[in-house]
């Protein structure tokens, strides 16, 4: 019998194989590398999969993933296919820690025609080092003015959002980027309709920083 019901029982199912952050699901859990080129809040961090969102441009889309970790910090990673495939990775600073982290009158002018800013950080004091000093680079440029976009708190990886009034449109907003000369650091900000504005410090990483992958189910 035990041969018999070994032969015509049923199978467990095949584990989902999660090797790749493409593949990634909400629940999923990823771990980053312990390098010290990490800064603190990532360095050996485990982190879970909380949201699935998407960035519709006129000729693409970016999947984003919102992380947490034990420190309760939203993190935001997106995978990059470019000429080499890369991770960027965000954090959010609200308007009281861009003032104290830029010159306000020289962050203002990402926002002025033709787009050609140039930003440097101010002095960081001990406690602004440690904890955005990894994040930051000692000078940015511009690269991008005024972009458009749809923002999409869904995951539509393989899909196309939906393109009319009826359905879930997104929310539109307006990108402006700057990036320093190594390519490794960014910041990027969002200007949705009513003024909102989202800031973000972005590094561009290498795909081996996540070590573990955690599926879920």
């Amino acid at each position: 019998m035990g041969f018999l019901s070994g032969l015509f029982g049923k199978k467990e199912a095949p584990k989902r194989q999660l090797d790749h952050p493409n593949k990634l699901l909400k629940g999923d859990m990823l771990t980053l590398d312990d390098s010290f080129a990490l800064p603190a809040l990532l360095r050996g961090q485990q982190l879970k999969v909380e949201a699935i969102h998407t960035y519709e441009y006129q000729r693409s889309q970016l999947c984003e993933f919102l992380l947490r970790g034990h420190s309760g910090t939203a993190i935001y990673l997106s995978y990059i296919q470019e000429d080499e495939s890369y991770l960027s990775i965000s954090i959010k600073i609200n308007r009281a820690e861009v003032e104290r982290l830029f010159d306000l009158d020289a962050f203002a002018e990402v926002f002025e025609e033709p787009g050609n800013a140039v930003l440097t950080p101010l002095p960081l004091s001990a406690e602004l080092e440690t904890e955005f000093g990894q994040w930051l680079s000692d000078e940015y440029h511009q690269v991008e003015f005024a972009g458009f976009g749809y923002f999409h708190r869904q995951d539509y990886r393989g899909l196309t959002p939906p393109q009319d009034e009826h359905g879930d449109r997104g929310e539109s907003f307006e990108s402006y980027s700057l990036a320093n000369n190594q390519d490794s650091h960014a910041i990027d900000i969002e200007v949705y309709e009513g003024g909102d504005t989202e800031v973000m410090l972005t590094l561009y990483r290498p795909l081996s920083d996540i070590r573990e992958y955690w599926p879920a189910s």
